[in-house]
């Protein structure tokens, strides 16, 4: 037996006027989708915007349904959205915000599990890192340089 330790780094800012312009932008643009997501149910909104190669921006909330497992997560509405509009361009930055319609969330709130899987597809698709900057409704942003460091252990197409 043996044991073998992972470790992964963020860069935590302590509120939005810490970062850098560019992603105080994207993370403006995710705030403003938020308040624009279908969350009737969980009464949690999540918004996201992605930075492309290309220069465009994508933007996603998350939209819920009645039939619970059939809504989907802001992120991947913006991931689907720009791969189906733009499946030459690499998503370089993403930024996440959600905020609890019942409570204010002051921690930053990373992606789920099944949204984790959908930005390892892209990211190992474009063989290129998206940094990923996620926040609650206030307080601090984390930054992590890519999804592997958000997931170190990935399920792709090379166990297929």
């Amino acid at each position: 037996m043996k044991e073998i330790s992972i470790t992964t780094s963020f860069l935590v800012f302590d509120n939005l006027e810490e970062l850098p312009n560019d992603i105080q932008n994207l993370m403006n643009q995710a705030v403003a989708i938020r308040k624009k997501a279908y969350a009737p149910y969980s009464q949690f909104r999540v918004g996201t915007a992605l930075l492309l190669d290309n220069g465009k921006t994508v933007l996603g909330s998350n939209q819920e349904n009645a039939a619970y497992p059939s809504g989907l997560c802001a992120e991947r509405v913006a991931i689907f959205h720009a791969g189906s509009v733009y499946p030459e361009a690499k998503i370089l930055k993403m930024a996440i915000t959600a905020a609890s319609d019942t409570n204010q969330t002051q921690a930053p709130i990373p992606p789920c599990g099944s949204c984790r899987q959908s930005i390892a597809e892209y990211e190992i698709k474009q063989d290129t890192p998206i940094e990923i900057y996620f926040m609650g409704e206030i307080g601090t942003i984390y930054q992590s340089a890519s999804l592997k460091n958000l997931l170190p252990f990935m399920f792709d197409k090379k166990f297929l």
